[in-house]
């Protein structure tokens, strides 16, 4: 039996509800409503265009451009769609403030995540030590083949690391690794970082891939949220 959702284990004993949906979940989000306990209209996407734009929510439930989301509002659930690309779920434990990130390789050569972690200093005042990230299921450099100019754009983003090999004559790119390290090299520590293991194109029964099923529309997401 494939679970409907995927709770990180680095938010364990925080106050907060944060999971990854599976395709057992589907884009219900009824079913998100019912499983965290936030209402319908109090869950907030935003419409997500691989930028590197991120939004801070205060309350405006207009849907907006954006590809993260945050905010240290209580009582709401923010999420990202995904089916293939990195979604990731921030929490900063002393400031109680959270984020949710979509990280394509667009988004993550254009700095999404590191941009959204430069919010939570800037505006939060968030210490590094504070905050926690969980990088969710998403394809893995076994199955995402890329063309140079996609390794060549996030590796002038992320610097060096193991997040990128050429298997075949191809060249195979790992977003949720390159992802992480761009969060080290803001300071962030290792430690604080929790990562699937799990790749959506190894795994089309349990999560959609669009690489896999040669595109698709179905999503599954990343929820986070602060109880009231």
């Amino acid at each position: 039996m494939i679970h409907e959702i995927i709770n990180p284990d680095i938010f364990s004993g925080c106050n907060i509800k944060a999971f990854f949906t599976t395709k057992a979940l589907s884009g219900d989000l009824k079913t998100v409503s019912k499983i965290s306990g936030v209402s319908l209209k109090n869950i907030y996407l935003p419409i997500q265009k691989h930028t590197n734009r991120v939004m801070v929510f205060d309350n405006d439930f207009e849907p907006r451009i954006a590809d993260a989301v945050v905010t240290g509002q209580k009582g709401i659930l923010v999420g990202v769609q995904v089916a293939d690309c990195v979604p990731i779920l921030m929490y900063d434990k002393e400031k109680k403030v959270i984020a949710a990130v979509h990280a394509g390789w667009r988004g993550t050569a254009a700095e999404i995540l590191k941009k959204t972690i430069k919010i939570f200093f800037d505006k939060f005042y968030s210490s590094p030590s504070d905050i926690l990230i969980a990088i969710g299921p998403s394809i893995k450099w076994c199955c995402y083949g890329v063309g140079y100019e996609a390794i060549e754009a996030v590796q002038k983003a992320t610097g060096k690391g193991d997040y990128f090999m050429t298997k075949g004559g191809k060249y195979c790119l790992d977003l949720p690794a390159a992802n992480k390290y761009q969060a080290i090299t803001l300071g962030i520590n290792p430690e604080n970082i929790w990562m699937s293991d799990e790749c959506t194109f190894c795994l089309p029964e349990k999560y959609y891939s669009y690489r896999y099923a040669k595109g698709t529309a179905e999503r599954q997401y990343g929820f986070i949220g602060i109880p009231n």
